[in-house]
């Protein structure tokens, strides 16, 4: 039986089919939902514009924009970050989030710099040839130019041991993934989203919690992947992406040294 966050979402979306291709996963996968995984529930409220803490108020309450009153701006800002980079590297950005991301403004940091540039390349270029870009370095013909996997990048081949320990997190976190997935939950796309909902508080979890899954799932490859994305010669948004995202590990991996 489905909860009335999973049943709003659908509707939003105008059913069970339209939500499976705007999150980019199989219709049946959808339909053995009871409610809404965790590392989903952003990404859907990207989409349909359900509020988080109706999605799944387990996870975020019911006040406000969902998130815990004594999170602080600079971890608010933090988790818009990573759910930025998720959403982009998810799926190819569809033209309402392209003008979205076109809107981006920064300050003469190396971040606020990474944001001017990323807006002017979704100002420069249109969904049609972002979309293309994505297929070719993410999926291919046969294989995408960039494989973004703990496990590949880590060992050289998909489905090892950092996937595993990935899934251990995910069980110590109590995240489900309904039914079966395209993606293994090594995908940068979903590390990032489960960042940012430890970093706004969604998890029941400490901040030695977050910074352990920062530790071990993305501070060893995430940064050397989005510099993989800086230097590819077929990417011009998603090298853009690319600056983003390593400039933004760096600040990550940094502050959470400072932290110890």
């Amino acid at each position: 039986m489905r909860d009335a966050g999973l049943e709003q979402a659908i509707k939003a979306a105008g059913g069970v089919a339209s939500l499976a291709r705007a999150v980019g996963i199989s219709q049946p996968s959808v339909s053995l939902w009871s409610r809404i995984p965790a590392e989903r529930v952003l990404t859907i409220e990207a989409l349909t514009s359900v509020p988080r803490f109706i999605l799944r108020p387990d996870l975020y309450g019911s006040a406000g924009p969902g998130v815990s009153s004594n999170i602080d701006e600079i971890d608010q800002l933090r988790a818009a970050e990573y759910d930025l980079l998720s959403l982009l590297l998810g799926k190819a950005p569809d033209a309402t989030t392209l003008a979205r991301v076109a809107t981006l403004k920064g300050d003469a940091s190396d971040l606020g710099m990474a944001h001017v540039e990323l807006a002017a390349a979704a100002t420069e270029m249109d969904e049609r040839a972002v979309s293309r870009e994505f297929f070719d370095l993410f999926i291919g013909l046969g294989r995408g130019e960039v494989l973004p996997y703990a496990s590949y990048y880590l060992t050289g081949f998909l489905h090892e041991r950092p996937l595993a320990r990935v899934r251990e997190d995910f069980d110590l976190l109590g995240i489900e993934r309904a039914g079966p997935s395209r993606e293994p939950e090594d995908h940068i796309a979903i590390l990032l989203e489960v960042m940012a909902n430890l970093a706004r508080g969604g998890f029941d979890a400490d901040f030695a919690m977050q910074a352990r899954f920062f530790e071990r799932h993305l501070k060893p490859w995430a940064a050397r992947m989005f510099a993989d994305l800086e230097i590819s010669k077929s990417a011009k948004f998603y090298r853009a992406v690319g600056r983003l995202g390593r400039v933004f590990m760096e600040l990550e991996s940094e502050a959470f040294t400072l932290s110890e």
